[in-house]
């Protein structure tokens, strides 16, 4: 397991993920990260994220190599940096160890209520510095 990335998901490649050139289309790793994220707030936090108030303020993805239909791709998973509002999630996608995507995603928690930001909860704020063994800060 990646130090930096302590959280891993198997995510499995569906053959409705393979765009024409035979490889996982660019827009598929997008969900897989989102699978992990979903994954990561489940098993560490023990929150479901369709019962909490977030938004995806940011993502931005780099593509290293194509994945393929035949690979066994594995998202891991770090919190870099809890703010106020927002989490950084760092993400790597990695077939056999080696790295076919980066990316990183700005998650801020939400009251759709108020249409406002709200604090990142102490309990997720604690929970993710013991769990990635490093302040997130």
């Amino acid at each position: 397991m990646d130090v930096d990335h302590p959280f891993r998901t198997p995510v499995s490649v569906r053959f409705r993920d393979i765009d024409a050139f035979g490889h996982v289309n660019n827009a598929v790793h997008v969900s897989y990260i989102e699978e992990a994220r979903v994954a990561y707030f489940q098993q560490v936090l023990g929150v479901d994220l369709g019962s909490v108030g977030t938004a995806v303020a940011s993502l931005s993805v780099d593509y290293c190599q194509p994945i393929e239909l035949a690979d066994e791709l594995v998202v891991e998973t770090t919190v870099a940096e809890i703010g106020t509002t927002s989490l950084r999630l760092d993400h790597e996608l990695r077939v056999g160890g080696a790295v076919a995507a980066t990316a990183t995603v700005v998650l801020v928690h939400y009251d759709y209520e108020a249409d406002e930001p709200v604090p990142i909860p102490e309990a997720w704020r604690s929970t993710v510095v013991d769990f990635e063994g490093h302040a997130t800060e």
